[in-house]
């Protein structure tokens, strides 16, 4: 590699590590804390949840006008606010209880989310950008780093919040995060795609309703998956912090594995997303596990479907984003620095948006009925993901079926052929 892809691993790995620990640590005590203030099951997950839906918005925006903000300038700036925001949150326990803390709660995690948005956004349009050839590829290195922040996250800020309080976690991973730096890019001339002309292709659609639900999976089980281990399986919160582990080791473990193989057989990147998304929704069905198996709540199950969710999610997600590249290309997108924003501004977006779906309707289900069932809720949302992928294939694979019948139709003589030796003169 050269010097400039070398030092671009670095950045983007350095802003996907700190972020995901910002992101996750709130997981195995900002609810139960919450709830200590009088905040409800369901206004917990929609705290979870609006900076989601914020970063949904701020990707949408940042991602059409990349190239004329310039990509340094938005990683550098959202880490900034990013970092501030993280610090500012830990403070919040200061405030009075009820409205005060959730209107306050609301505010940061907003500011907060354009922040993120536009570090991400940038960071995998800059990724693109170095690596044209081997995006899944470096997609799945990163993704390392983004399982190992989630994994570091979650028992760092149980362990520091049960020795240290609740503002100490987020002073820590806010100045981690503020000591991550930019990149530095040339300035590539805007074009006329957009956002409108993308989203007309069926493919991009349905990879994008993939994106969806693997973001309400995790989002779900970041505002849900503590309270759940503390009263049904009774784990403390620094436990808690363990038992996601579960679910990000086997994230970042095979994120590289699974880039490698998506850019080297590029065929059999719908079939990682169908198997994935499979595994996905079945894991998701006995998380809990669903009543309707009548199986009791079980400590080993659970983990053991955490591992499966990991893997799964890994499976389908890593694919995602250079399938959406090589779609837009397809159809008439140009390479360079303005598509591969659209398509991350897009990633990014849905993303967020499921994100704010999972534990804003996970976190209404689950109060209104359990956790059980709304995490079979987010298992069927990722069957029908897989089954839309899946009639997709088959049509395709009919569609590629009938145009070869038709051209050696085309290259078929329009008479039989006649032995011109036994032509019959008479």
């Amino acid at each position: 590699m050269s010097r400039q892809q070398i030092l671009t691993l670095i950045a983007m790995a350095s802003i996907n590590f700190s972020s995901m620990i910002c992101y996750s640590i709130l997981g195995p005590f900002f609810p139960n804390e919450a709830k200590k203030k009088g905040v409800s099951q369901a206004m917990i997950g929609l705290i979870f949840g609006i900076y989601a839906l914020c970063t949904l918005v701020g990707s949408l925006i940042l991602g059409k006008y990349i190239v004329q903000i310039g990509a340094k300038f938005m990683i550098v700036a959202g880490l900034f606010v990013s970092s501030g925001c993280t610090v500012l949150f830990g403070f919040l326990d200061q405030v009075s209880d009820g409205t005060v803390f959730i209107v306050l709660c609301f505010i940061t995690r907003c500011i907060n989310a354009i922040g993120f948005s536009a570090a991400v956004t940038s960071s995998f349009a800059v990724s693109g950008k170095v690596f044209p050839d081997n995006i899944a590829t470096v997609l799945g290195f990163m993704e390392i780093f983004t399982g190992l922040g989630l994994i570091l996250g979650p028992p760092l800020g149980g362990w520091l919040y049960q020795s240290f309080g609740y503002e100490i976690p987020f002073v820590f991973t806010g100045c981690l995060l503020f000591a991550t730096y930019g990149l530095h890019t040339d300035a590539v001339p805007s074009s006329q795609n957009s956002f409108l002309r993308l989203c007309t292709r069926i493919k991009i659609l349905l990879i994008c309703f993939v994106v969806f639900t693997l973001s309400s999976g995790l989002g779900f089980l970041d505002a849900t998956l503590s309270i759940f281990a503390i009263e049904k399986l009774n784990l403390s919160a620094g436990s808690v912090g363990l038992l996601m582990i579960g679910l990000s080791l086997p994230y970042g473990a095979a994120s590289p594995i699974f880039g490698v193989i998506s850019d080297k057989y590029p065929s059999i990147r719908k079939w990682m997303m169908v198997v994935g998304g499979m595994a996905t929704a079945v894991s998701f069905c006995f998380l809990g596990p669903l009543p309707v198996f009548h199986i009791r709540s079980q400590l080993w199950l659970t983990v053991l479907m955490l591992i499966v969710v990991g893997f799964s999610l890994c499976m389908s997600c890593i694919p995602t984003f250079a399938e959406m590249i090589a779609c837009a290309h397809e159809n008439g997108f140009e390479e360079g620095m303005s598509t591969l924003g659209l398509v991350s501004g897009l990633f990014s977006a849905v993303w967020s948006a499921g994100m704010f779906f999972g534990p804003t309707i996970g976190g209404y289900i689950t109060q209104a009925l359990n956790f059980e069932w709304s995490a079979g809720v987010q298992g069927a949302l990722a069957f029908l993901a897989v089954s839309k992928i899946n009639f997709q294939i088959k049509a395709s694979q009919k569609a590629s079926r009938t145009d070869v019948s038709s051209s050696q139709g085309e290259k078929s003589p329009l008479l039989p052929k006649t032995d011109h030796l036994r032509v019959d003169i008479s």
